[in-house]
């Protein structure tokens, strides 16, 4: 039985395109900016210390460079978090989701499914994605968020260590990807998995693990009772 549901966002609830050529953009051409703005301030003071940059145009090169190549770096996470964190509250960017996905949230709030997130963007970037969503609030369906400060997403141990945080065995778990060695950890970890593929996703040829193309595709394949 499912009685929690972890997702993963970017290409699970929320396009590649969005986070690739919104949120990526957005975060390159404000971070010289709001380093310099924020240098000497204590809103960024413990991702400065861990960067270990004498100036701030050093710091803001090393974290333009992260974000160019795509680094899971949790202090670039964080302070990106802080630089959307603008856009969204102003009205500028709306988080993007699939249709299915405030359907299926509630139906799972509904039915009594705790609804988890698991990705590699901070707790605060994610939670602002789903309050600011062109569907309107959806942290209101929410349990609880995960970041790589619980472990990177491609170790077991990091779903092991969700499931203590949530008070689960692993095997009343789901977990939803989009990315096969996520999914391979958390089957190590005990988790039941759902590899999703949404439109124009790269089907691979083979994946041990169940495929869906949506979320209501889960739901009736794993939660029929909701």
């Amino acid at each position: 039985m499912v009685r929690a549901i972890v997702c993963d966002i970017e290409g699970t609830t929320t396009s590649l395109s969005f986070v690739h050529q919104v949120l990526f953009p957005i975060s390159l051409q404000q971070m010289d900016r709001f380093i310099h703005d924020n240098w000497e301030s204590n809103l960024i003071r413990e991702e400065l210390l861990a960067l270990d940059k004498p100036s701030p145009e050093e710091a803001s090169a090393l974290l333009k460079s992260w974000i160019q190549t795509d680094k899971k770096e949790p202090v670039l996470k964080s302070i990106q978090g802080k630089i959307w964190k603008q856009s969204f509250e102003s009205g500028e960017i709306r988080g993007h989701v699939y249709p299915d996905v405030p359907v299926c949230f509630k139906k799972w709030k509904d039915a009594g499914i705790r609804t988890c997130i698991f990705s590699s963007g901070s707790i605060e970037a994610q939670t602002l994605i789903f309050r600011y969503s062109q569907a309107g609030d959806l942290t209101i369906y929410i349990d609880s968020y995960f970041d790589t400060t619980t472990g990177p997403k491609r170790d077991r141990a990091s779903y092991g260590k969700i499931a203590s945080a949530v008070g689960l065995s692993a095997r009343e778990i789901l977990f939803l990807s989009d990315v096969t060695q996520e999914l391979d950890a958390a089957r190590m970890a005990g988790m039941q998995t759902m590899h999703v593929l949404r439109e124009g996703a790269v089907q691979e040829t083979q994946t041990p693990h169940s495929t869906a193309t949506s979320l209501e595709e889960v739901r009736i394949q794993f939660t029929t009772s909701s």
